[in-house]
């Protein structure tokens, strides 16, 4: 089963795509794997698997802590007319995702917010990191917000 996700938008934020994000992005996740997180304190690691190409992709993300392992996620790509590539990934692949924070790798369970729950998240992010607000003021699309939720592992048996 997919997430719907927003439309795109109709203005925005050009930002490459492709090879070159998909490199930048391993070179970031492992410099952050390197140093054991120390290297982006609100960073999480997140690794999905490609909608259409199959392969695992990561990407490295602003978190927002919710407790009880719980983390707020943001689709922005700086204002982008478009959604990151990551967004499209867990919405069709959902069954798919990890999330990496320091040294602890978890299997997550991701939500895409909407409605009062997104409002209410987005007012929290843009409190913590402002800069988010002048994202959703350069694009005009609904720019998602995810919470993940950790999985429990399994049981012993």
């Amino acid at each position: 089963m997919t997430i719907e996700l927003p439309p795109s938008g109709s203005r925005g934020k050009q930002f490459p795509t492709g090879r070159i994000v998909r490199g930048v992005m391993q070179v970031v996740a492992g410099i952050y794997r390197a140093t054991g997180g120390r290297s982006g304190q609100a960073a999480l690691i997140l690794t999905t698997v490609g909608a259409r190409s199959g392969e695992r992709r990561t990407a490295s993300l602003r978190r927002f802590d919710e407790g009880d392992g719980r983390w707020l996620v943001v689709g922005s790509k700086g204002g982008s007319v478009q959604h990151p590539a990551w967004v499209h990934n867990v919405a069709r692949t959902r069954d798919q995702v990890w999330a990496e924070i320091g040294r602890d790798r978890s299997k997550v369970k991701p939500e895409l917010l909407r409605g009062e729950d997104r409002t209410a998240a987005w007012k929290r992010i843009v409190d913590e990191a402002p800069q988010f607000a002048g994202y959703e003021q350069t694009t005009d699309r609904e720019i998602p917000v995810f919470r993940l939720t950790r999985e429990a592992p399994p049981a012993a048996g």
